[in-house]
């Protein structure tokens, strides 16, 4: 669906992205993440034709960004992180506007918008003026455009920000049915919501890709040590060294417990499942009833911390 390949940009002397390369597969839901400024929304701009790499290549659906921009537009919904909408307009008004910008076909306008409007859950406003909405709701009418012409493709840059919880939760939900049958870019610096929405995530760190995988196996590749905690009823002052002697523990440290009287440790040990059960007997032996044990994974959150130190640190 997208092929990028040695993508570069720059702005006078300015690094925007350089040789990115990567390839999005039919029905993926991919998170673009960065930090601020690392070149996300250069990409993005890219990919939807608002301007051309300084060299290198971009396909979508096939069709070259530079070459085929109106072939490329027909196969794209673009939901911009600042939603450009008309105040005085109402809903559909506003969305017949952007049909007709769009080229759909008159005799299916009519049915094309109503859809999009059901799809986003906007029916029962649909005469009301775009300027007296909440944020939410703008956000709603900005994306039922952007499925206007049926796209195969839809890039979200920053979807949620300024929303509310219940809103946040709302549009995420929206995401993930729209996702059943469309590739999807999500460009946003909310980590849960990639942890919650894709299958694939791209990491951008000042212009170049640093990493490009499923968010469970950059999360293997990162976390070298399995991590363990155990609470425990009771309180042996010689348990800490006991497990730090067993074979595979690389350390062991005493952690906050949250039943009274319970004592507890976080333990780092070599991913073999055979130290679970020795740890288990050994706590339950000299040190009383376990309470709890339980694997601690890595966040995305600690992933993408963890990737962009070390290419600082490069």
């Amino acid at each position: 669906m997208i092929e990028v390949e040695q993508l570069t940009k720059y702005y006078g002397p300015i690094r925007g992205i350089e040789d990115l390369s990567f390839r999005i597969d039919r029905g993926d839901v991919v998170g673009l993440l960065g930090p601020n400024g690392s070149g996300k929304t250069t990409t993005m701009r890219i990919l939807t034709c608002f301007f051309p790499p300084t060299r290198g290549r971009a396909l979508v659906y096939g069709y070259d960004v530079v070459k085929n921009p109106l072939q490329v537009r027909q196969h794209i919904g673009y939901l911009p992180e600042r939603v450009p909408l008309y105040p005085d307009m109402d809903i559909r008004e506003y969305l017949r506007f952007a049909a007709s910008a769009k080229r759909v076909d008159p005799a299916k306008r009519t049915a094309q918008i109503d859809e999009v409007m059901a799809v986003c859950g906007i029916v029962d406003m649909a005469n009301r003026l775009i300027g007296a909405l909440s944020k939410g709701y703008r956000q709603r009418v900005c994306l039922a455009q952007a499925l206007l012409n049926k796209p195969e493709i839809l890039i979200l840059d920053e979807p949620t920000i300024g929303l509310d919880p219940r809103q946040v939760s709302d549009f995420r939900s929206l995401i993930k049915n729209l996702g059943r049958d469309r590739t999807i870019i999500l460009c946003t610096h909310i980590l849960p919501e990639v942890s919650e929405t894709c299958n694939r995530v791209v990491i951008i760190h000042k212009g170049r890709l640093i990493a490009l995988d499923t968010p469970q196996n950059l999360q293997e590749k990162i976390q070298m040590y399995g991590q363990i905690y155990i609470q425990y009823y009771g309180n042996n002052p010689r348990l800490e060294g006991l497990m730090a002697g067993v074979p595979g523990v690389v350390t062991v440290e005493a952690a906050e417990a949250t039943f009274s009287g319970a004592g507890a440790f976080n333990i780092q040990v070599q991913k073999d499942e055979t130290i679970l059960r020795e740890l288990s007997a050994l706590v339950h032996t000299e040190g009383g009833p376990i309470l709890e044990m339980k694997k601690l994974n890595l966040t995305l959150e600690d992933v993408f911390l963890e990737l962009v130190t070390k290419e600082e640190a490069k």
